[in-house]
């Protein structure tokens, strides 16, 4: 029950916000959802201060959930959905070090390949990126320090 809670406010505010954010037609619906998936960021952050999971200290369905998008927040989602305010590698440190944490789990960190999900998302978006330039950089270093 709990872990279908915490997977219903994440999908909701944090997967599908992005999204929601990313193709708002207005300031307003822009700032309103942007606002909400940096509420509920915060929220992730100070479970994540307490403890190494976002339910019953243990990995679960939750973590991997959330995980996929936490991965792509900083070199994706930043820039392509304008999420400017605040990232994951300088504002949410128990966020960054719980997403290392599942990265260096043996076989999680071969499942990301960050130029091909750049790519992806740079050239599909053709309205917001209308020339198709890929950023440099690929965000914060999960695989350092070691957590695992």
């Amino acid at each position: 029950a709990e872990i279908d809670s915490v997977n219903e406010w994440v999908y909701n505010t944090i997967n599908h916000g992005v999204y929601k954010t990313g193709l708002a037609e207005t300031q307003d619906a822009y700032e309103k959802v942007a606002y909400q998936v940096f509420e509920s960021l915060d929220r992730v952050e100070g479970i994540l201060s307490k403890s190494d999971y976002l339910v019953a200290n243990t990995l679960t369905e939750a973590d991997l959930r959330l995980w996929t998008t936490i991965v792509r927040f900083d070199p994706v989602y930043h820039g392509i959905f304008k999420y400017s305010l605040k990232s994951i590698e300088k504002d949410y440190p128990h966020i960054l070090k719980w997403a290392r944490r599942i990265y260096q789990i043996p076989g999680a960190g071969e499942t990301v390949n960050m130029e091909h999900i750049k790519g992806l998302y740079w050239h599909a978006l053709v309205q917001i990126n209308p020339k198709g330039i890929i950023p440099i950089g690929n965000g914060p270093n999960l695989a350092e320090p070691k957590i695992v």
